[in-house]
């Protein structure tokens, strides 16, 4: 842990900035544009695609703008008080829903410059006068039209706005809640300085009213539309709402608040609306989210000239929901949508219409919040800490199945519950957990483990630097004490081999020996190699890395290096070069070990007693015709290798005896003869030491039959004969001295 905690910090740095946003502490525009790119997408892919002919968009397209009947836009009011009597009494339309605003009177019959003649040029004219009254309900086209909606089940449209100098045209519907409905409660209603609605007798003769403004986010898309309106402190339905109320047969509409003990002290806001028998969901802006079913034409489109016409079968409109809009681009009533970027507002009252009536409108509730962050916070701090203990590979693996769970999640929640869980903060924050740490191991660790490969690339195989890399800061290079494993090697009569070959071939020659015996060393048995003296290896295991089985990694590297040797020379002899013989010594014990040296040069190495008796064995085996030699020490703490007690030496610079043995082989590995010879040569041992010359001299005669090429048994025999020779005192302890190095 200690090791990673700037990459943790980090990681719960970037953490901690996508949990502001997500508890709205500030807001990032970057993370409101994914998510928004997300909800759409998410939107696209769970919609269900199909057409809706419940309700049906009364188009006036370029084709009803066309019809020399119906005049320019905007038509006169006669002409729209006979659709609508048509729709009605012909077509038996259920109800009818305008997404226009009838905010100016109609002058087009003439009706006002008649009735200014009555006034001045004609006053007095008694059949004038006459024949005005007859022709006023024929010209007045704005009463036609109010008497012809009154009664009959139409819904008029109307806008508010928030420009710098709104006014205030027209008649407002009653609102569906007073003034201080909400007092007390801190909730984020759509607040408007103005509004542009229908004159006071349409407004007086409608069954109904509702505002068609969008709730458009900052990305210029329509994702919401606000059930209700602030203005004046008043609250005011969409016309989406007020044609479901007007369906229903007017209901109230009543605020749903959420048990009290699931309030918190600080949120008092509003989750849905109650209408009769619907429960519609809303957002913190009292918005519910529009539940696209398609693109643009998920709901029948009729053109209003083929009504005018009657180019339409009555069945195809009876009973149905009709939206008057438009879809001309001319009329300006396009908008940009999750599902199009040039998509018809009238249709957006549709999808609003249909979802509120199916009851499956997305909801946002305040919880989601609280969800969103306890997620952020789980999942966060398990990445921070999970991540930097990961290779890349596994980083890697474990962040795309931590996307997969979040987005399988999401889209459940979604589909299941119908609810709007944010998607970007836990995806953003997923994969900048997971660059950061990329980044952090690229341009740190990957720096520590190049200066790790410097400094220990020579010394320690690969394999061993990646796992000092993984924890730098529990190696350095600083002088220690330890308990190491030490050999030597050197080739035995290395000068006449040089004088036999050319300088070409001898480099040839001792870079093969070299390198196969440091392979051995550094890959085959996790050696420390730490460096050639002319032909001479010196390596040790047991540090940098600790390694438990030190000992018996260097005496199997000993072995291994002897039968490495018969293989070279098998090489060497087919090229014509002269054969070798190494010896080995290794001994174990405390040392210093590091970076030790000189200003000029340094190295890491080791030192100590240890060390010196590891290079006088190296040097007695020639004495002893063996082509290793370990120390007691080496000896006690290795298990599966059989040794041979060769003597009880004392070296130069030592007063303490120093027995000293031979590695055989692995104990499994041993035939019956070998062990049978060993049996014989330690009883051999034990007589040599205790005097008895003769019988001493009878079995090293047996162990020289048994094994001829065995050039102790030889030693030993010339020594029976001199120690027979000599005066030896009773306490003679059999230990040989060494004067020489």
């Amino acid at each position: 842990m200690k090791q990673h905690i700037v990459r943790i910090s980090l990681g719960l740095l970037v953490v901690l900035l996508f949990l502001g946003h997500a508890a709205r502490f500030y807001q990032v525009g970057f993370i409101t544009q994914v998510d928004n790119i997300i909800y759409d997408a998410r939107l696209r892919f769970t919609m269900p695609g199909t057409v809706d002919d419940r309700i049906v968009i009364l188009d006036i397209d370029e084709k009803s703008l066309a019809v020399p009947e119906l005049g320019r836009w905007p038509w006169g009011r006669d002409q729209i008080a006979r659709l609508i009597d048509k729709l009605f009494d012909k077509y038996g339309i259920a109800i009818v829903g305008f997404d226009v605003v009838f905010a100016e009177s109609d002058e087009s019959s003439g009706l006002k410059v008649l009735e200014q003649l009555a006034k001045k040029e004609l006053a007095g004219n008694q059949q004038f006068s006459q024949a005005l009254t007859q022709l006023r309900p024929q010209l007045d086209h704005d009463a036609m039209f109010a008497k012809t909606i009154k009664g009959k089940p139409v819904v008029l449209g109307y806008y508010f706005t928030n420009e710098d100098e709104a006014r205030e045209s027209g008649a407002l519907p009653e609102a569906v809640l007073p003034a201080g409905a909400f007092a007390g409660r801190n909730i984020n209603f759509t607040s408007w300085r103005g509004y542009g609605a229908n004159l006071p007798d349409f407004q007086a003769s409608a069954a109904n009213a509702g505002h068609f403004n969008p709730f458009v986010d900052f990305d210029g898309v329509s994702r919401r539309v606000p059930l209700l309106a602030e203005y004046k402190g008043k609250y005011y339905e969409a016309l989406s709402l007020a044609m479901a109320r007007t369906i229903l047969d007017f209901p109230k509409v009543v605020p749903g608040y959420p048990p009290d003990r699931f309030i918190s002290k600080g949120y008092s806001g509003l989750e849905w609306l109650e209408v009769g028998p619907l429960k519609i969901p809303v957002d913190e802006t009292v918005s519910a989210y529009v539940p696209y079913r398609g693109g643009q034409r998920s709901f029948p489109y009729i053109s209003l000239a083929d009504i005018h016409f009657d180019k339409i079968a009555p069945e195809k409109l009876r009973g149905k929901i009709a939206l008057i809009g438009t879809s001309a681009p001319g009329l300006l009533d396009l908008r940009s949508t999750p599902v199009g970027s040039v998509y018809p507002g009238v249709e957006i009252h549709a999808n609003m219409i249909a979802g509120i009536l199916d009851r499956n409108l997305k909801q946002k509730p305040p919880y989601m919040l609280g969800a969103e962050v306890v997620l952020l916070i789980v999942g966060g701090v398990a990445l921070s800490i999970l991540m930097p203990f990961l290779s890349p590979l596994r980083a890697t693996l474990v962040s795309i199945l931590v996307v997969v769970l979040i987005a399988g999640l999401n889209i459940t929640i979604w589909s299941g519950a119908g609810l709007i869980l944010p998607l970007a903060t836990s995806l953003l924050m997923t994969a900048a957990l997971f660059t950061i740490n990329m980044a952090y191991g690229y341009f740190v660790e990957s720096r520590s483990k190049r200066q790790f490969t410097e400094l220990f690339g020579q010394y320690v195989p690969p394999e061993l630097v990646d796992k000092m890399a993984e924890d730098p800061e529990k190696y350095s290079m600083e002088p220690r004490s330890a308990e190491l494993t030490i050999l030597f090697s050197d080739v035995r009569g290395f000068t006449g081999i040089s004088e036999a070959l050319s300088p070409k071939e001898l480099a040839e020659y001792i870079n093969d020996y070299l390198t196969t015996m440091s392979t051995i060393i550094r890959s085959g048995h996790k050696g420390t190699l730490d460096k050639y003296i002319g032909d001479a290896i010196m390596a040790f295991w047991g540090a940098p890395i600790d390694d438990g089985e030190h000992a018996k990694n260097g005496v199997l590297a000993a072995m291994e290096m002897q039968r490495a040797c018969h293989a070279l020379n098998e090489k060497f002899a087919t090229r014509g070069w002269p054969t070798m013989k190494i010896g080995v010594g290794l001994n174990t014990g405390n040392v210093r070990v590091g970076d030790m040296g000189s200003q000029v040069r340094r190295a890491y190495t080791a030192m100590g007693d240890a060390v010196n008796v590891a290079s006088r064995l190296e040097g007695r085996t020639k004495y002893y015709g063996v082509g290793m030699l370990v120390g007691e020490v080496t000896k006690a703490l290795v298990k599966d290798v059989v040794f041979k007690e060769i003597d009880k030496i004392k070296v130069k610079g030592k007063d303490e005896a120093l027995t000293i043995f031979e590695p055989i082989g692995l104990e499994a590995e041993l035939d019956k003869n070998t062990m049978d010879e060993l049996k014989l040569w330690h009883q051999t041992l034990r007589q040599y030491r205790a005097q008895q010359w003769d019988i001493a001299e009878m079995s090293l005669l047996n162990l020289q039959r048994m094994n001829a090429n065995c050039s102790l048994y030889v030693l030993y025999e010339k020594r029976v004969a001199e120690k027979r020779r000599a005066s030896l005192p009773p306490d003679w302890d059999g230990v040989t001295a060494f004067d020489e190095k």
